[in-house]
């Protein structure tokens, strides 16, 4: 019987080399990453032409997805091509690693470049989407639990089930962000090494391009060609995580520092006792509202109509602005650091000062005393706000416990003006032993502005059922949020709205004993304020007694509703402290 043979390819020994791959292939022992099995491979073996041209394909994709992200700016406004024709330094020094590594190390280093390379993106586009809406970039420490916030907001815009499609389709964008830019730096990795010899050539080229782009500041456009855009955003998230940590203890002591905080009640605010006193934050009042050519006139012409109606009822106001703590949202941080006197910029301060501080708010101020109550009207509060104990609120009511029957409009629960008339009939209108100090927080003109609400007859207001009819003939958020010029005009008109409906209720229901005291807390989002935009908002006191004028005449504001653009600017900081002294409060500091 004949004896058959089986060719048989020699086994490498075990402790020999990897081998060197010439141009297209790989090493003994090593099959291509992209090796086909089954179909695939049979699709391969009948269609070469076609099956290069999707390798080669994928493979670009690839190192388009890796380099696009390395060079991936952190604001929307840099966007533009040629912060993409840079060379990113991150992606030589990972070339020249993953070449010098054996194949299963040189797979899970890749991998796990590859996943910080997304992280990294999806921390740029945080930061875009920060800027875009808060004026700054995300923070790693404190900006975690503003997700909850902005889930509450599509949901009270859009529906519970659009907000749950919303959270999900995020999550899995980001993951699977996270795994393509993984699989492409391993794809990207094994390419490398099966043409090890190019690669490396071409390596040591570009980083001898990049030291010398470097050395002579070679720029294209005004944007430096050598670029290290990973490290950047590691070093910028380094030092904001560093900043935030030094900050909670400095701030923390800084806090229990307070130039009222040992004043005695009987010289806290003499010049206000007998008046009832309002202070009402509008929502995104800002200076664009009284200035940008777009969205002013309906705010303007609104702000002239009212001084003059309120000047036939015998008020006169003052005004002027101030820079708020916040931009575009987190109106929470603006109310807290009018009301404190301590500049309340982040999370972490607002959660220290309201949660172990016991520094004075204005509103403590006036219930310290024990010639006012205190009252709080909230219709943005839709579950528990502990907060109110360190506001020195006798009374809060929330979105639940103003008795409104009517739809919501967009993310606000009811209409400003409903709100308003609720107070009246819950608080102001009643016969009280002592007068009242009210916060009150309108919400009307919160974004995307879209419907709005309109005046109607203050007798026909009833539980607010009547504004489902306005409701129902309003535009929906998806009629102006992909559009700039629609979004600021109708900022604009919910301002309006906003102002009109405050000093109408003055108008109607206040008396010669009345203080109205009114600010934004916010300027509305860069969309409709601009990239460049200052944080001013306006502020006003409108009273009847010409004494409770004369008290502030030294802060030089301008006369009337609308401030003058080079009326003084104070930092919101500063207000506490300086209505206070107007009013007669005696210093008396507490030190950390």
């Amino acid at each position: 019987m004949p004896v058959s043979t089986r060719l048989r390819r020699p086994r490498p020994a075990p402790d020999a080399p990897e081998a060197s791959a010439s141009p297209g292939t790989t090493g003994p022992g090593e099959p291509p990453a992209d090796e086909p099995s089954g179909r695939l491979a049979r699709w391969r073996r009948d269609r070469p032409r076609a099956a290069r041209n999707l390798r080669l394909t994928v493979h670009v994709l690839a190192a388009v997805l890796v380099v696009g992200a390395l060079l991936l700016p952190n604001a929307g406004g840099a966007l533009r091509p040629n912060r993409f024709t840079r060379i990113p330094a991150e992606a030589v020094i990972g070339a020249v690693l993953l070449l010098a590594l054996p194949r299963r190390p040189r797979t899970v280093v890749a991998a796990l470049c590859g996943t910080g390379i997304g992280l990294l993106t999806v921390l740029n586009l945080l930061d875009m989407g920060f800027t875009e809406y808060l004026g700054r970039g995300f923070n790693l420490v404190l900006d975690w639990e503003l997700f909850d916030d902005a889930h509450a907001y599509v949901a009270d815009t859009t529906g519970g089930t659009a907000a749950a499609a919303a959270a999900a389709g995020l999550v899995l964008a980001v993951l699977l962000l996270v795994v393509a830019t993984a699989l492409a730096t391993v794809r990207l990795g094994h390419l490398l090494h099966r043409h090890r010899d190019r690669a490396g050539q071409g390596a040591l080229v570009t980083a001898t391009a990049w030291i010398a782009c470097t050395a002579l500041g070679v720029q294209i456009a005004g944007v430096p060609v050598a670029a290290d855009r990973g490290a950047d955003t590691v070093r910028e998230q380094a030092r904001r995580v560093v900043d935030t940590l030094r900050d909670e203890a400095a701030f923390a002591k800084e806090a229990r520092s307070d130039t009222f905080g040992a004043t005695p009640p009987g010289q806290l605010v003499p010049g206000l006792r007998g008046k009832d006193v309002v202070l009402a934050f509008i929502e995104s009042y800002g200076r664009t509202a009284v200035e940008d050519p777009v969205a002013s006139p309906d705010v303007t012409r609104t702000l002239d109509a009212r001084t003059e109606a309120l000047a036939k009822a015998g008020y006169r106001a003052r005004s002027g602005w101030l820079t708020s703590s916040t931009y575009g949202g987190s109106s929470w941080l603006g109310h807290s650091t009018a009301l404190s006197g301590l500049w309340i910029d982040n999370q972490q301060r607002y959660r220290t000062v309201t949660t172990a501080g016991d520094h004075l708010t204005l509103t403590e101020a006036f219930r310290r005393t024990g010639a006012w109550d205190t009252v709080g009207v909230m219709p943005g509060v839709q579950k528990a706000w502990p907060e109110a104990e360190w506001y020195g609120l006798d009374k809060v009511y929330n979105a639940f416990e103003l008795g409104y029957r009517g739809p919501k409009f967009s993310w606000s629960t009811m209409p400003d003006q409903y709100a308003l008339e609720a107070f009246e009939r819950l608080e102001h209108g009643r016969e009280r032993d002592r007068p009242l100090m009210a916060e009150i927080i309108l919400t009307s003109s919160h974004q995307p502005w879209a419907p709005l609400p309109e005046l109607v007859d203050w007798e026909d207001l009833g539980d607010g059922s009547v504004f489902h009819a306005v409701h129902d003939a309003g535009k929906q958020p998806g009629d102006i949020v992909t559009d700039t010029t629609a979004s600021r005009e109708e900022y604009g008109r919910s301002v309006a709205y906003s102002v009109e409906s405050l000093t109408r209720w003055l108008e109607l229901y206040g008396t010669d004993d009345t203080v109205l005291v009114f600010l934004g807390d916010h300027q509305p989002i860069a969309r409709v304020s601009g990239s460049d935009a200052s944080r001013d908002v306006p502020v006003s006191v409108v009273a009847k007694d010409p004494e409770v004028l004369e008290k502030i005449s030294g802060w030089n504001w301008t006369e009337g509703l609308t401030p003058a653009k080079d009326a003084p600017v104070w930092r919101m900081d500063a207000f506490r402290d300086r209505f206070l002294t107007a009013y007669g409060s005696t210093p008396h500091p507490t030190t950390g």
